[in-house]
């Protein structure tokens, strides 16, 4: 592999100490330019020599935010420099959303392996979106319930026999609409009255053993959908009038 530059930002000492040390003896290849324990340093070696990389902790005197726009910014000006975060932020699901976001080619978490060869040199050679085990293991774990709960919805709409207007009218009415309202929707060709029919029906078919003697209004309708699937909490967006 041929040399390549790169900067540390890194507040803590003995950190620092660690992640030269990982290039020292791992990755020799890299010709350490320059490390930072804030942002004011940073952009003072960054304008003074160009790195091919910089190794990004997310953590700087207490904030994460800091390293986010340090990331973001970076990206925005000098584009071709390679941004890998090596953060020990393990938890803050949020924070790693922010900084694929600010667009950084990888996070390497500070546990499991740590960083490797193979990491820093997949992100310099363009591959985008390198991750260590750890974050690896979250990544799979939030796709699988994703996926499973995509078709566990599938299922409840065809074992309960839900229709388009059916997801339409339970998703308004979890919003708030009134049936008024929503007879007013682009393509919902549906009255007041053939709502309050579909209303019963569904009852009916979300509640088959009924509902320990109570009565179903509107408000424990939507509920159940919501329980079974039917409607996806995070995917509540009105439709047009």
């Amino acid at each position: 592999m041929e040399p390549f530059k790169v900067i540390i930002v890194e507040d803590v000492p003995l950190e620092l100490k660690g992640t030269e040390g990982i290039f020292r003896n791992e990755i020799p290849e890299a010709e350490i330019i320059g490390t930072a324990e804030n942002e004011q340093v940073y952009w003072r070696l960054i304008k003074q020599q160009l790195p091919d990389m910089v190794l990004l902790d997310l953590g700087l005197g207490g904030s994460t935010t800091i390293g986010v726009e340090i990331c973001r910014q970076t990206k925005e000006t000098y584009p071709q420099v390679k941004v890998l975060i090596f953060t020990g932020e393990i938890l803050n699901e949020k924070l790693w959303v922010d900084v694929l976001d600010a667009g950084c080619d990888g996070i390497i978490l500070k546990s499991g392996e740590l960083l490797t060869r193979g990491d820093v040199f997949s992100v310099l050679d363009g591959k985008r979106m390198v991750f260590n085990q750890p974050i690896l293991q979250k990544i799979v774990e939030r796709f699988k319930h994703s996926v499973n709960a995509q078709l566990y919805r599938q299922e409840s709409l065809i074992n309960y026999e839900i229709d388009e207007y059916d997801e339409r009218f339970l998703r308004h009415l979890a919003l708030g609409y009134t049936k008024e309202q929503i007879t007013n929707l682009r393509g919902m060709p549906f009255g007041v009255k053939s709502l309050e029919k579909r209303q019963n029906e569904l009852v009916q078919k979300l509640f088959p053993n009924g509902n320990a003697g109570m009565g179903v209004n509107a408000t424990r309708l939507v509920v159940r959908a919501l329980e079974l699937r039917i409607l996806d909490i995070d995917n509540l967006q009105p439709d047009e009038y």
